[in-house]
């Protein structure tokens, strides 16, 4: 009669030939190898087969959306601006944090087709709107909000006219502009 530890090496004997025969034989894991060395280096993005047409695709959806909204009346495309208003009335300075907050500024006409297309928006909800123009602190001119001077204009008749105390522009529905109390309540155009 075989011992118990015969029997246990028989066993295993019979496992690893019946593993070895299969060739599926688990075994301990070794230490792991050095690394290799680095790859070859990949083509830079401008090279890259595929980000030409991720990037023409992505154009083309944005063009697609642009029109849709603009069909839409949503927005207003002049040159290279957008407008778009999210038709609220509120003062001067929640209309600039509005647009701030989604990455834009208030509407700020540098010439006469940007000045159409925002009237455009104010003819639309028959509503006066802010303009991205104001007087400085210590009065002085009136200036874009962005501190530049102003290029274009296009004053209602014997405007302004605030002596200092207006130091905000709004625009009238005929397109022409007066200054106004910053605390007042108009439309909200943004530019972006």
């Amino acid at each position: 009669m075989l011992s118990y530890s015969s029997y246990i090496l028989i066993a295993l004997a019979a496992l690893l030939v019946t593993c070895h025969a299969l060739s599926k034989c688990p075994g301990m894991s070794g230490l792991p190898g050095i690394p290799g060395r680095d790859g070859l280096k990949g083509l830079p993005d401008s090279l890259d087969a595929e980000r030409p047409s991720a990037s023409v695709n992505l154009k083309h959806r944005l063009f697609r959306l642009e029109a849709v909204l603009a069909l839409n009346g949503k927005i207003r495309k002049v040159g290279e601006k957008m407008l778009a208003s999210n038709r609220k009335k509120v003062d001067f300075a929640s209309a600039l944090q509005s647009c701030e907050e989604v990455g834009g500024t208030l509407a700020a006409p540098k010439n006469e087709e940007e000045n159409i297309a925002i009237m455009d928006i104010v003819k639309q909800y028959n509503q006066y709107a802010y303009l991205g123009i104001r007087k400085g602190e210590t009065s002085g001119p009136f200036k874009y909000i962005n501190g530049m001077p102003l290029n274009y204009s296009n004053w209602h008749q014997h405007k302004p006219d605030g002596e200092g105390k207006e130091k905000c522009v709004e625009m009238y529905t005929d397109g022409t502009w007066n200054d106004k109390k910053c605390n007042m309540y108009r439309l909200t155009i943004c530019e972006f």
